[in-house]
């Protein structure tokens, strides 16, 4: 069986003549202490960064957006000219086709007489003028000759000259063109940055903040389902009013409330009795965005609240899924289905 045994025992070490062994205890308590209140004092005085509020991230957007959207215009302005300016570069291209073509015929037409009369020497016609015994006809048949070579020559020379104007509108288009796809390559580069850094300010907003497509700006969406909803909702703002119908299309109010839950995956009925029912009861005080609003005393009528004293709902036929204030009718209550 091991034996226990005894730490060594540890000598204190000596104090230097003349000064007491306490000292060095009270010195260095007296350096924590200080320590400690530093650090202490910089955690007190450190800069506290708050993270901006909602309407302080909406305002840096806005700001962006009123840099973003002259860029948008430009480009739409700048895409617009392009794609004129490439009709009118490809109707030219047209043009010079046979120009082209009749140009390559004259000069090759050029070329083979130059060829033959270098390699043969004069021609058999020609021969046959120069040896003519008739007087008058040969003098007449070298005008004739000059004449038909003179009109060639115009032929050729006029040729020429209208490819060469095509080419030299050609060369400034391209050159407009070339402009053109450059500046919009640079706008689009531009849209690219401020659209990343309006991305990264939305990014920042609560989770609670959402920007439906077809609502205003909604703050304190709690629940999931609720966000879902509200944006399910809020797509469908402008589809018109259907008497029995949930959708896709088109709606009428329970069934509108009906769809945008069905894709938080909560099931609720097509009517609005029964929905109250299916719900939670809260009060005016409580209710928060994406709980259902009913009204009239019968609940013939519901809506899906957003808060701020607004709702997204299908009022009747004639005015289609749209969003307006809760006050405009008499409310029944809330209810909550989540």
């Amino acid at each position: 069986m091991p034996v226990a045994t005894m730490p060594p025992q540890r000598h204190a070490p000596s104090a230097p003549p003349g000064r007491p062994v306490g000292v060095h205890r009270v010195v260095r308590r007296l350096l924590t202490l200080v320590a400690a209140v530093a650090v202490g004092a910089g955690m007190l005085t450190a800069p506290a960064y708050a993270a901006p509020s909602v309407d302080e991230i909406d305002a840096q957007i806005d700001k962006q957006w009123e840099q973003l959207e002259p860029t948008i215009e430009q480009y739409n302005k700048v895409s617009a000219q392009l794609k004129a300016d490439q009709k009118k570069s490809a109707e030219l291209k047209k043009k010079m086709v046979p120009l082209e073509l009749a140009s390559t015929l004259a000069m090759n037409k050029v070329g083979d007489i130059a060829s033959r009369y270098y390699m043969r020497g004069p021609s058999q016609e020609m021969g046959a003028l120069l040896v003519s015994t008739k007087p008058g006809t040969l003098a007449e048949q070298l005008v004739m000759l000059d004449r038909i070579a003179d009109d060639q020559r115009r032929q050729i020379a006029g040729v020429l000259a209208a490819r060469d104007k095509y080419n030299a509108q050609k060369q400034k288009l391209d050159a407009l063109i070339a402009t053109e796809v450059k500046r919009k390559n640079d706008l689009a580069a531009k849209k690219k940055q401020i659209d990343s850094e309006i991305k990264r300010l939305t990014g920042m907003l609560p989770v609670t903040s959402i920007r439906p497509e077809g609502c205003p700006s909604i703050d304190g969406v709690v629940s999931s389902a609720a966000r879902t909803a509200i944006k399910t909702a809020c797509a469908q703002v402008g589809d018109p009013y259907v008497w029995g119908a949930t959708g896709p299309n088109s709606f009428d109010c329970s069934g509108l409330t009906q769809y945008a839950y069905k894709a938080a995956g909560i099931s609720l009925t097509h009517f609005t009795g029964a929905q109250w029912n299916e719900g939670r009861k809260i009060s005016a005080s409580e209710a928060r965005p994406g709980d259902l609003v009913f009204f009239f005393s019968d609940l013939h009528h519901v809506g899906l609240y957003l808060g701020n004293g607004l709702m997204v709902h299908a009022p009747r036929t004639g005015k289609p899924v749209q969003v307006a204030k809760v006050e405009y009718m008499p409310v029944a209550g809330y209810r909550r289905p989540y």
